[in-house]
């Protein structure tokens, strides 16, 4: 089975770029351009994992996160970020993220966190 990703960043080029990316990998992948918009869609569609930047102008990564463990517990969040420290990587998993990338991150790195991350969830409700 193809995990639901859902791809939220801000820059239009990169989020449009990833997303071909990740599709000619064969995901399903939505993208959009906020946490606001991502939010809306959770109450809509059921995801699997969803890849979430940091900094977005209208709501942050770690703003979003926590609403979206609210609303859809169960969906795995991955979050990039060009700008790594250990506070906000310690905060992120506090939060209930799967894990974190450092942007720029190679599509192969990606593809293999949406994997496990999928799997944790399938696991997971498999119990």
């Amino acid at each position: 089975m193809t995990p639901k990703v859902m791809l939220v960043d801000d820059e239009e080029r990169f989020r449009t770029t990833l997303g071909k990316m990740l599709r000619a990998q064969g995901l399903e992948v939505t993208a959009l351009g906020s946490g606001r918009e991502a939010l809306e869609e959770l109450k809509n569609a059921a995801y699997d994992v969803l890849v979430l930047d940091v900094r977005m102008p209208d709501m942050d990564g770690i703003a979003t996160l926590t609403q979206i463990k609210k609303i859809a517990p169960q969906v795995e969040v991955i979050i990039l970020t060009g700008h790594a420290s250990m506070d906000a990587a310690m905060e992120i998993m506090r939060l209930g993220g799967y894990d974190y990338l450092l942007k720029p991150c190679p599509v192969e790195d990606l593809l293999a966190k949406i994997e496990s991350a999928y799997e944790r969830k399938i696991t997971r409700e498999a119990k």
